[in-house]
């Protein structure tokens, strides 16, 4: 895209995936677009909506498994819709991650078919993950992510998806391997909730260089870094004070 041109962002169904603030996310990408002086513009496309068009980023965020029921066959009935998000980059949480994989299953055993943009299924674990999670990312110079899980579903990668992390505290995707999220070329998928860019504006800025085809300058906002303190702080269980030595051991443990 050219520099003039003004970025789309499309709020994929806020009125039914909009339980966890997820809506925040397209609110952060706009931000951070718009502080560099880059025209942003987020689009919500609502369940009652007619598709607006191509944008350059899809976010999709959370919710419970009957509107996660609902967004997968609303999606699946707008082909033009689902064809655009087959080649668009796209930032998709919790029950937005399941709803591209391959297919949902529910408590009963019966499985609901999904986008089929990500290789991941996704079945009802034992118990509830609740709480905060700390992940090192494997996308180069991200570092730790935090975020706040809430999720019964278990996700399976398949040969296609790569996991956005691995889980240092907390879930994840609830497999013996330890990943959490999924990864492609134009897709992050995550459980966490924050929302997930407000928490890691690193993962944020990620996702706009690849629809600017560029770097971006850095922000100076003096809060930043206070924020990811506080959280990384309840991530693992350390106060404030003490996190210098925190720091140094995970950095440790991403080195390693």
């Amino acid at each position: 895209m050219s520099r003039e041109s003004t970025v789309r962002i499309g709020l994929l169904l806020p009125d039914v995936l909009g339980t966890y603030s997820d809506r925040g996310n397209a609110v952060v990408l706009a931000q951070r677009l718009l502080r560099r002086g880059i025209d942003a513009e987020v689009i919500m496309v609502t369940a009652g909506s007619r598709s607006p068009g191509r944008c350059d980023l899809y976010v999709i965020g959370g919710g419970e498994d009957a509107a996660q029921s609902f967004a997968t066959d609303w999606l699946l009935q707008h082909r033009d819709l689902r064809v655009a998000l087959q080649t668009t980059r796209i930032l998709a949480v919790c029950a937005g991650l399941q709803v591209l994989g391959q297919w949902i299953e529910d408590g009963h055993g019966r499985r609901q078919p999904g986008l089929g943009i990500l290789d991941v299924t996704t079945s009802p674990g034992q118990r509830r993950a609740v709480g905060e999670v700390l992940t090192r990312c494997v996308l180069p110079g991200v570092g730790l992510l935090t975020g706040f899980e809430n999720h019964r579903g278990m996700t399976h990668l398949g040969p296609d998806a790569a996991p956005l992390a691995v889980v240092m505290h907390g879930v994840g995707n609830g497999s013996p391997d330890g990943s959490e999220g999924a990864l492609t070329p134009t897709v992050v998928g995550t459980y966490l909730h924050g929302p997930v860019l407000a928490r890691n504006p690193v993962l944020a800025d990620h996702l706009l260089q690849g629809v600017i085809g560029r770097d971006l300058p850095a922000l100076e906002l003096p809060d930043q870094e206070d924020v990811r303190d506080m959280h990384l702080a309840l991530a693992t269980h350390h106060p404030l004070e003490r996190l210098g030595p925190v720091r140094a051991a995970l950095h440790r443990r991403r080195s390693s």
